[in-house]
């Protein structure tokens, strides 16, 4: 088949021209292996899921990586309430770490179906203090460090609930020699995490959201590093 010029959704290598990214793919390696949190945020058409996708392949041979596309696996009736949110998460979280059709060690795979266990008995207890809880055993238990990508993070933005889920992410990063969890995060979309979290605090003043502001001011503590490679 011969290959074309892709002008839409992501790109394929065997399908589509394509520029080497390797280099760009190195540069997001070196942060993953340093453990930072980062950002990747271009506009549309840029390539963002083009690339996320090949640092899926890129860092797979050494990272278990959960690659989530929350257009995708998390509508918007999921950021209702915490307990919708923390069940379709770990429901995605186990469905991706399955299809990466490895042999876990024992004690991890124990792990994950407790997680597993959760949200079949369709808990509505289950928060996000416990679904990182769970997540933390697992990071625990695993033979790799895990790395965490979520792409169209975007449509999370106006939530309260994806608040909270940041909290955690930045409580577990700062806590990480103490409790295990993921060697990094990647977030991707359009705008800034941080400009998303500007907007939220502006809607929050305005009183579309019942949101406290000082409590909202402590998650934009949560330090980010961004990521810009020209793709």
């Amino acid at each position: 088949m011969n290959k074309t010029f892709n002008i839409t959704a992501d790109c394929k290598p065997n399908l589509h021209y394509m520029v080497d990214i390797h280099s760009r793919l190195e540069q997001i390696k070196g942060y993953v292996d340093r453990g930072e949190y980062l950002s990747v945020n271009r506009a549309r058409q840029y390539g963002k899921t083009t690339m996320l996708r090949a640092l899926d392949e890129y860092l797979k041979s050494t990272y278990y990586v959960i690659s989530m596309d929350f257009q995708m696996q998390m509508s918007a009736a999921k950021f209702r309430s915490e307990n919708a949110f923390s069940v379709a998460f770990a429901k995605a979280f186990v469905r991706i770490m399955q299809h990466l059709d490895v042999a876990f060690p024992e004690k991890m795979e124990q792990k994950m179906n407790h997680l597993k266990k959760a949200t079949q008995e369709s808990r509505e207890d289950l928060e996000l203090v416990e679904l990182f809880q769970y997540l933390s055993d697992i990071c625990r238990e695993s033979d790799r460090p895990l790395v965490l990508v979520i792409d169209e993070i975007d449509s999370a933005a106006n939530n309260q609930v994806f608040l909270d889920f940041l909290a955690q992410l930045r409580g577990y990063y700062i806590d990480r020699d103490r409790s295990a969890t993921f060697r990094s995060v990647i977030l991707a979309g359009v705008y800034d995490i941080r400009n998303l979290k500007r907007k939220f605090l502006q809607c929050t003043e305005s009183g579309d959201w019942n949101s406290g502001n000082v409590w909202f001011r402590k998650k934009c503590e949560w330090r980010s590093n961004h990521c810009k490679p020209d793709f």
